[in-house]
């Protein structure tokens, strides 16, 4: 039986083709990954300076609507943060991350707990601070798979080192939802109250904050027990929060 010879050159053809293709798998992964990290970068250096006028959750709030046969409403107006009530801002620090000052971004203990409330059932929610829902609102989709938590961790990580706490509060207060359709303290204000948002009283503003588990489903105004409960508390909290220094 006869022995086929493969000449030596093609033999080596044969061995570089795998050792080829991985490499050039490696490099694109590699370019994709620098792409990531340069555009990223550049997207939180600029909305440091430049107002946040829509967010992917606005997209797709409008898409839902849309979808559902809904009026698609939309109501957002950016205000700098002079121009929000401090009330309103002492009102979502006692309801929604109390140790917004004092963190790096994240509250370790607030995620702890929620990661015990959440075991059984193998859910990711609960523990956010602000940096984190504000990371989110901005940059991401929303979800509770791990990569989207992920990449939360990555931005919240740049924006306290980039943007620092008050510019953080202040994208916070004009891009949340506040309401079905509405977005932003200004926007709230005038639809919950029918005033701008530097006039908000202790009351009032914890009645916004109040409603930001759920905005599209509960009120401000016209509350269930429920939500006057929390109004209640959160007003309680905010006394003790004492002034804001960022």
């Amino acid at each position: 039986m006869a022995t086929k010879i493969i000449p030596t050159k093609t033999r080596k053809s044969i061995k570089k083709q795998p050792t080829s293709f991985m490499r050039k798998i490696f490099l694109l992964l590699f370019k994709i990954v620098l792409w990531f990290f340069g555009a990223s970068l550049f997207l939180v250096v600029f909305f440091k300076f430049v107002p946040v006028f829509f967010t992917p959750l606005m997209l797709i709030r409008a898409i839902e609507n849309k979808t559902a046969g809904k009026e698609v409403y939309f109501s957002h107006d950016w205000e700098p943060i002079e121009n929000i009530s401090t009330n309103l801002q002492k009102a979502v620090i006692a309801s929604e991350d109390g140790t917004f000052l004092r963190h790096n971004g994240f509250d370790f203990g607030a995620m702890q707990k929620a990661f015990k409330n959440n075991e059984r059932g193998r859910r990711i929610k609960g523990g956010s601070t602000i940096s984190q829902q504000t990371a989110k609102n901005v940059f991401l989709w929303q979800g509770r798979s791990y990569l989207r938590k992920g990449l939360e961790a990555y931005f919240t990580v740049l924006i306290e080192l980039i943007w620092g706490k008050e510019r953080i509060m202040e994208v916070y207060l004009n891009s949340i939802e506040m309401g079905d359709g509405v977005y932003g303290a200004q926007a709230a204000t005038q639809h919950w109250y029918r005033k701008d948002a530097k006039s908000l009283t202790l009351i009032q503003a914890a009645g916004i904050a109040a409603i930001l588990p759920n905005p599209r489903k509960f009120k401000a105004t016209s509350s269930s027990s429920y939500i006057n409960n929390r109004k209640a508390k959160i007003v309680k909290v905010m006394r003790s929060v004492g002034k804001i220094n960022y």
